[in-house]
């Protein structure tokens, strides 16, 4: 017999998945290979973030991603998956700035070109750890095309793009409100503000009017704000209002004046119906503020503390503390009213979680709506599609209602900003290079602006800065636009759009066709996975314990376009349980052959169950590939999992024993030839799925046949040749006689190595009685039972029997010599009582039109599905009892 190697051991994902992954990366497999006819598949990763570590949601999208990478590099189209990392600029230096203090160092006890030699330290530090993790998963990406968004490369198409944008006038200047993270001590895009509910409080108090006259009730959560108030508004259709709007209020606890004005932004349900303005701390007061021509006055510090425009005696106190301050100084001075609980959505840094404080700072932005207009005009026009097709809708609503973005950022690590300032004459100068002079004085005293751009704006270039852009070359005219993005669905805002509005201003294309927001992973409750919850679940924590292939085909048979997966580390023995099962039928198949390279001979198809297992195979195929095409990953995985489980293994392989172990050697052959080729065919279906294996298992069968690969060899595709309906049909009908006999040796629990015997009374007109015939031992083998066959009206003792009726065929399985027919009539009568019961039950609340006019469709839909398997049910049971 063959030396298996390692092939003859139980199935054991350490021995071998770093030897083929090492295999492929020697072999040159994830470099595209040219072709001249056929259309590149591209994708370029979304980078994670240089100094974090995949999570469960990174393995979710690497190993989509991955999927659809060695499906079309199979097909045979030139196949790029650009690789990278991102700098991500607040998360890098916070992490760099921790390491400091834990040495009470500060960054500005180092200077700029120190601290960045340091973070550039860690980012080749960190990237290699998620490059050795994206391996260690399986990613089969083109490890040549790595990129990183602070790369030289990066940096040119980063300034390029800038410097035009501002030519342009798509960039400028100027004062305006940003959300502030005292923290880390920059501003962000509204996008980068993660909303949170907190349980605060709402605080009531009073602002009197100026002439003695009463005053006007405020409610306000934030009540340290009021120090920053240039206004209290009331809406001008609230009739409570209308005859004191203009007049003059005395703002507590200062010796300013306010005017009482009135906007139809005021709620008039909120608290009194009357609130205070604070135009340079919230941005709907900043709108109201301009439309009234009001003063601005900022009340914050840069590092979160009150400034000199607060009372002497809050001035330097964090804002939490202020609050209390605040509340506790009105007390005392009978301004307020009342508090009460309630819950608030508060803003919170999307990176180190801190409450967000609205400010007014000079910053960079980037006109959004120009850009946004040609986004949206290219989903319009079909340029792209989303799957599901529902994003389209979130996308859209998020362009018609854009926002201008901040894009510069008070941090030291990240693209600094190509602008200069000239110190003798304050000329701006905005530059693709370095400028030595200033072009309006002609002095070379000039400072370049200390700020950086924020993280998004290198990686919303990042489908064609990755391939070389803004220099024209053959890989960016190859592979540009790419095919397919793969991402989650809360970096739609962040990155997606942003990717298309840059995209379609750059190169005039929209940068990819497909857009695939995949699941959330969640735990088994439903919840986000996160490190506060401690609930997640690191994939290199499951490629240790179960495999690579374990992890993906898991996450891929799970993800259900629109709904989140849910999972905990049991999850993945699924996965686990399918790898070991497609070692052990290969096994089971090799151990059958003296060696592998050298039996392939062509089969020749002679049964039904022959013809049928190839129509499946070729089933199976146009399943896949239309579920590819949709990105329906479940559905995909689904299909190659009943193939090789339940078709081949359970079916194919089974009946395969009665020739393999028989006394013909030409049937024995053929059945070798055939096993092998359907195991070849299904390694190359499941390869994608689950690549180590299947790849494994190929290059054990293949020997000495160096450089021949499973990840490069030809997917299987659709053949006439192998399109059998007819005998497909004839062997799904001796399936259901199997089925049916296996049915009724459950219902009596009849032991699987007790022999049973069993008639098939074959109808008048049953159009396979032949092929039943010539099947009679195939369906004894399945059964384990001694099979008659009789034709109707064939005189037949049915004493014993408990026959189930089939489309023109009966089944008898002769079952009263072999059970006790008093306890199994007893067990039948007492489950026929509880049925019975849950039937009238279900019927009663099926019949109560209260029920039906309250209760939601799919509850209703429920009840029905219930109650048509309980009639099943029960008329199953009234027949085995009638037979008794």
């Amino acid at each position: 017999m063959a030396n298996f190697s390692q092939l003859d051991k139980s199935y054991n994902p350490k021995d071998f998945e770093d030897d083929i992954y090492k295999l492929w990366e020697e072999g040159g497999c994830f470099s595209p290979k040219a072709s001249s006819d056929k259309e590149p598949f591209v994708i370029v990763i979304p980078p994670p973030n240089v100094t974090g570590v995949l999570h469960m949601g990174h393995g979710l999208n690497n190993s989509l991603q991955d999927i659809l990478i060695r499906y079309y590099r199979m097909k045979g189209r030139p196949t790029l998956w650009v690789p990278g990392t991102d700098h991500a600029g607040i998360a890098t230096q916070h992490v760099v700035e921790k390491r400091l203090h834990a040495q009470n160092i500060k960054k500005e006890d180092l200077g700029r070109e120190e601290f960045l030699k340091r973070t550039w330290q860690v980012k080749d530090e960190h990237q290699a750890i998620i490059v050795k993790q994206l391996k260690k998963i399986g990613a089969s990406c083109d490890w040549d095309s790595q990129r990183f968004t602070l790369d030289e490369g990066l940096s040119e198409a980063v300034k390029e793009v800038f410097v035009s944008l501002y030519e342009r006038d798509l960039i400028y200047q100027g004062n305006y409100l940003v959300n502030w993270c005292s923290h880390c001590g920059t501003a962000l895009a509204d996008d980068e503000v993660e909303h949170e509910q907190n349980q605060g409080k709402l605080y009531h108090f009073k602002y009197p009017f100026k002439d003695g006259s009463g005053h006007i009730e405020i409610a306000t959560t934030r009540p340290e704000t009021m120090f920053g108030d240039t206004a209290v508004a009331v809406n001008p259709e609230d009739g409570r209002y209308a005859s004191i709007i203009g007049k003059e209020l005395v703002l507590p606890l200062t010796d300013r004046t306010i005017p009482l004005i009135a906007d139809s932004y005021v709620d008039m349900e909120f608290g009194s119906g009357a609130v205070k303005i604070t135009p340079a701390h919230d941005p709907n007061d900043w709108e109201v503020g301009n439309r009234h021509g009001l003063e601005k006055i900022s009340i914050f510090t840069l590092d979160g503390h009150l400034n000199q425009n607060c009372p002497k005696e809050l001035q330097g106190l964090t804002i939490s503390d202020a609050r209390v301050a605040t509340v506790n100084m009105l007390k005392e001075q009978g301004y307020f009213l009342y508090e009460e609980d309630r819950l608030n959505q508060v803003g919170h840094c999307y990176r180190c979680n801190t409450v967000i404080e609205p400010t007014i700072s000079r910053q960079w932005f980037v006109r959004m709506q120009p850009l946004a207009k040609k986004a949206l005009a290219a989903w319009n026009n079909k340029e792209f599609d989303f799957y599901p097709a529902k994003w389209g809708n979130t996308y859209k609503h998020w362009l018609e209602n854009i926002r201008d973005w901040c894009i510069s950022r008070q941090l030291w690590w990240g693209h600094r900003i190509p602008v200069w300032y000239c110190n003798e004459c304050d000329h701006i100068i905005v530059s693709r290079t370095t400028p030595t002079s200033c072009p309006k004085c002609g002095s070379n005293n000039l400072r370049q602006d200390e700020d950086v751009l924020d993280t998004w704006f290198s990686s919303w270039l990042w489908p064609f800065s990755t391939l070389g852009w803004p220099n024209k070359n053959k890989k960016l005219d190859t592979y540009y636009p790419t095919t397919t993005l793969v991402t989650a669905y809360d970096i739609i805002f962040f990155w997606v759009s942003r990717m298309i509005m840059a995209g379609l201003e750059f190169t005039n294309k929209a940068p990819f066709k497909d857009i695939v927001i995949h699941q959330l992973v969640r735990d088994k409750k439903g919840r986000k996975m996160s490190k506060s919850l401690g609930n997640g679940i690191d994939p290199l924590d499951i490629v240790n314990e179960y495999g690579a292939d374990a992890l993906k085909f898991t996450l891929s048979y799970m993800a259900a376009q629109g709904t989140d997966i849910l999972i905990d580390n049991d999850s993945f023995k699924f996965g686990a349980k399918f790898a070991n099962k497609i070692w052990n039928a290969s096994k089971y198949i090799l151990m059958n052959i003296e060696d592998p390279s050298k039996a392939f001979t062509k089969p020749v198809l002679n049964s039904p169950i022959q013809k049928w297992i190839y129509h499946r195979l070729n089933q199976t195929i146009l399943a896949v590939d239309s579920a590819i095409a949709s990105y329906k990953f479940n559905d995909a995985s689904h299909a190659v999992y009943e193939f090789f489980w339940n078709d081949f293994c359970d079916w194919y392989i089974e009946a395969s024993k009665e020739s393999l172990y028989g006394s013909d050697f030409q049937a024995k052959s053929n059945t070798i030839s055939i096993l092998l080729d359907l195991l070849i065919s299904s390694l190359k279906l499941l390869h994608p799925f689950l690549p180590f294996v299947s790849e494994k298992i190929y290059q054990h069968i293949m020997g000495s046949r160096k450089g021949d690969y499973l990840i490069t060899s030809d997917y299987p595709s659709y053949s006439k040749e192998f399109d059998f309906p007819k005998e497909a049909e004839i062997f799904s009908t001796i399936q259901t006689a199997v089925r049916s006999i296996r049915t009724i040796r459950s219902e009596f629990t009849i032991p699987p190595e007790k022999k049973i015997s069993a008639a098939i009374i074959l109808g008048s007109d049953f159009p396979y009685a032949t092929s039943f015939t010539q099947q009679q031992s195939l369906i004894g083998l399945f059964t384990n039972s001694e099979i008659s066959i009789y034709s109707e009206g064939d005189n037949i003792d049915k004493g014993g029997a408990v026959g189930v009726a089939n489309v023109g065929f009966e089944i008898l399985v002769f079952v009263k010599d072999i059970i006790d027919v008093q306890k199994e009539k007893a067990k039948l009568l007492k489950e026929l009582a509880g049925l019975e019961k849950l039937y009238n039950a279900t019927k009663g609340k099926l019949s109560n039109s209260d029920f039906l006019k309250r209760a939601p469709e799919d509850v209703i839909k429920k009840e029905e599905g219930k109650l048509e398997e309980f009639t099943t049910r029960i008329k199953m049971i009234k027949g085995y009892l009638s037979q008794f």
